[in-house]
């Protein structure tokens, strides 16, 4: 019966949280914290900016905290928030979607898979670092939050052949820097 008393003792803290107690709040806070730092990570690759992103959508979360009803987790209702909090972020800072030339990238339809076992959550971030803004922000919204390339067009604002199409770059640069990776471990470089 421990998992419907820590369930019940979360539904007090927000409860709390929403009539603005500052304890409940910072508990909120230091429980959630470091998991939706790593969501913003995966998509802004300065820690600071991720940082600022998160705790810009943290106050978000407080604010409309009262409009959580319960249903399905909270940790996936923040996320969310996060994540878009994250795109704004983007869209702002880069401009990344507004650009004429995006929509005219061709499709591809080879969409290699690639095996990163052998590789740490490291040097797994790292790769997914080095991609371009706009790679980066599709393959963590289709690969890692589960989003479908309908989704991803409308919360972008792009058509969802541009979403699939970055996907596809993405994974291809992916690929190249796995098999860089790989041979370097293996000497063969």
């Amino acid at each position: 019966m421990k998992v419907i008393d820590l369930h019940r003792e979360e539904k007090q803290i927000i409860e709390q949280a929403v009539l603005n107690n500052r304890q409940a709040q910072h508990q909120l806070y230091t429980k959630f914290s470091p998991k939706m730092l790593g969501v913003c990570r995966q998509y802004i690759k300065d820690i600071h900016h991720a940082e600022d992103v998160m705790i810009t959508a943290f106050m978000k979360v407080f604010t409309n905290l009262k409009k959580f009803e319960h249903k399905g987790s909270f940790e996936g209702w923040m996320r969310k928030i996060m994540v878009n909090e994250c795109i704004d972020f983007i869209r702002v800072k880069k401009n990344v979607f507004n650009h004429q030339e995006i929509e005219n990238i061709i499709l591809s339809e080879n969409e290699d898979s690639f095996e990163i076992d052998a590789f740490s959550a490291d040097d797994i971030q790292m790769l997914i670092d080095n991609l371009p803004d706009g790679y980066r922000m599709i393959f963590n919204l289709y690969a890692i939050e589960g989003y479908k390339h309908n989704e991803i067009a409308k919360m972008l604002r792009i058509s969802e052949g541009t979403s699939k199409s970055q996907l596809s770059h993405a994974r291809k640069m992916l690929q190249e820097q796995v098999n860089l990776l790989k041979r370097k471990q293996n000497g063969t470089k």
